[in-house]
């Protein structure tokens, strides 16, 4: 039995135009929370996260 693959990989334009823009407006929402955020909200932040993930931190 011989198996035939025709599915090139290559992903529609659309696809990649929204890929492009979602992980561009994450990126570009990550900058912008980080950059106005009060340095303690970051530091409680990212406490919480160590401890949501079982990581000991005191």
């Amino acid at each position: 039995m011989t198996i035939t693959m025709t599915h090139s990989g290559v992903m529609p334009a659309t696809t990649r135009i929204a890929g492009g823009l979602l992980a561009l407006a994450l990126g570009a929402f990550f900058i912008w929370g980080a950059g106005f955020a009060h340095a303690a909200a970051l530091h409680d932040t990212a406490h919480d996260v160590r401890h949501a993930f079982g990581f000991p931190c005191h």
